[in-house]
C-alpha cells in the first residue's frame, strides 16, 4: 500500500517537472526571439497579466469566471437530473428503450455546437441558451452510463431480492441505482469536463461575458498576454474542479472501492 502511494507520488512529481521544463523552455525561446514573441510572449509576461487581470484593478477576469461558472453549473445540474432519470427509467423498462433507441442513437452523435442555430431561433440570446447547450452535452454521457449501469445490474441480486418479495420500487431503490452508481459517477464525471468545454464553445460563440467570450474579445483586440490569462484560468479551474469530484467520489464511493478491493483480493 505505502509503495503505491509513494509511486503514485513521484509520478505526480515527474508531471510537474514536465510541466515546469516546458513553461521554462517556452520562457528561454521567447525571451531569445526564437519564437514568435507577439504571439508566444514570455510565460513570465503571461503570469503578470494573470494577476493583474485576477487581483488587480477590476479584476475582469474572476467577473468571466463567476458566469462562466454560473452557466456550467446550471447546465451540468439539468444534465444530472435528467440524464440519471431518462437513463434509469430506459434502462428498467428495455420496451422503452427498444422504442427510443432509433432516436437516441441519432440524437446522441450530434456536437452539441451543432444546435446552437436551431436553439437561438426558440430562445434567443442569453445566458438561457448557453445553459441549454450545456445541458443537452451533459446529458448524454450521464444518460449513455445510467443505461449501461442498469442493464448491467447483476439478476442474481435481483432474483434474490424478488425472493425476498421485495416491491419493485425497494429492487430499484435498494438494489439497482447501488449496483448502478459506479457507472453513474463515472458519467457524472464525464460531464463534468464536457459541461466546462461547452460553456467556454458556447461563450465564444453566442455570449458578452464568460472566459470563452473573454478569450475571443482579448485575441481579436490582440491583448495577446491576456488571451493567455484567460486560457490558464480555464486549465486551474478545470483542475480545482476535478480535483474537487475525485475527493468527493473517494469520500461517497469508498464503500465501493474497498468491496472492489475485496474482490480483487
Amino acid at each position: 500500500m505505502d509503495f503505491k502511494h509513494h509511486l503514485r507520488g513521484e509520478t505526480k512529481f515527474t508531471g510537474l517537472l514536465v510541466i515546469l521544463f516546458f513553461f521554462a523552455l517556452w520562457e528561454f525561446l521567447s525571451r531569445q526571439g526564437i519564437i514568435y514573441t507577439a504571439y508566444f510572449p514570455p510565460v513570465t509576461t503571461i503570469v503578470e497579466a494573470f494577476v493583474r487581470e485576477t487581483f488587480l484593478g477590476d479584476r475582469e477576469l474572476v467577473t468571466h469566471v463567476g458566469f462562466t461558472l454560473y452557466r456550467a453549473f446550471a447546465g451540468y445540474l439539468f444534465g444530472i437530473l435528467i440524464g440519471t432519470s431518462l437513463g434509469t427509467v430506459t434502462g428498467i423498462w428495455r420496451s422503452l428503450y427498444q422504442t427510443l433507441e432509433p432516436t437516441i442513437e441519432i440524437l446522441r452523435p450530434m456536437p452539441s455546437v451543432a444546435i446552437i442555430p436551431i436553439a437561438i431561433l426558440f430562445m434567443g440570446m442569453g445566458s438561457r441558451l448557453n445553459i441549454f447547450i450545456i445541458a443537452w452535452a451533459a446529458t448524454w454521457p450521464i444518460f449513455v452510463n445510467t443505461l449501461d449501469g442498469v442493464r448491467g445490474v447483476d439478476l442474481t441480486l435481483v432474483n434474490t431480492a424478488r425472493t425476498f418479495q421485495l416491491p419493485r420500487r425497494a429492487i430499484i431503490r435498494k438494489v439497482m441505482i447501488p449496483s448502478a452508481l459506479p457507472y453513474i459517477i463515472s458519467g457524472y464525471r464525464i460531464s463534468l469536463g464536457t459541461a466546462l468545454v461547452v460553456v467556454v464553445v458556447t461563450e465564444m460563440v453566442v455570449s458578452g461575458s464568460g472566459l470563452g467570450f473573454y478569450i475571443m474579445n482579448t485575441s481579436q483586440s490582440f491583448r495577446i498576454p491576456e488571451m493567455f490569462a484567460g486560457m490558464l484560468m480555464i486549465a486551474i479551474v478545470g483542475y480545482l474542479l476535478n480535483t474537487l469530484f475525485v475527493r468527493l467520489d473517494n469520500h461517497f464511493m469508498a464503500w465501493h472501492k474497498r468491496l472492489t478491493k475485496k474482490e480483487a483480493v
